[in-house]
């Protein structure tokens, strides 16, 4: 079982920055879409930005310009460079990766909870 363990999260001021950073436990290399989704008020957890095992790499639209995803596949470690945050980026931020294809199952972290005060 993939544990994934994000930090990195807290609260700040509007036009502040943050980076969030998740490590897993073993290899996910084989894994097809590692990502980060965020939850605000709601029950759904909508991506932010995702990785595909080709190395492409896709934000949904409030993230893109501001926000930037790396991954280090030897370190097992995705990331999350946050820019210019808004109150409307509160939420907290979840990690996953997908390994259906590979394995049959998918992994979430526990979240980090980003607070972004005007």
């Amino acid at each position: 079982q993939v544990q994934l363990v994000e930090s990195g999260g807290g609260p700040a001021q509007a036009g502040a920055s943050l980076r969030l950073s998740c490590v897993a436990s073993e290899d996910i290399s084989d894994c097809r879409v590692w990502a980060w989704h965020r939850q605000g008020s709601g029950t759904e957890r909508p991506l932010v930005a995702w990785s595909l095992s080709d190395g492409r790499i896709f934000y949904e639209g409030r993230a893109k310009g501001r926000f930037t995803f790396s991954r280090d596949q030897a370190k097992r470690t995705l990331s999350l460079q946050m820019n210019d945050l808004t109150p409307e980026d509160s939420a907290v931020y979840y990690c996953h990766v997908d390994c259906t294809r590979s394995r049959g199952m998918d992994y979430w972290g526990e979240g980090t909870l980003v607070a972004i005060s005007s």
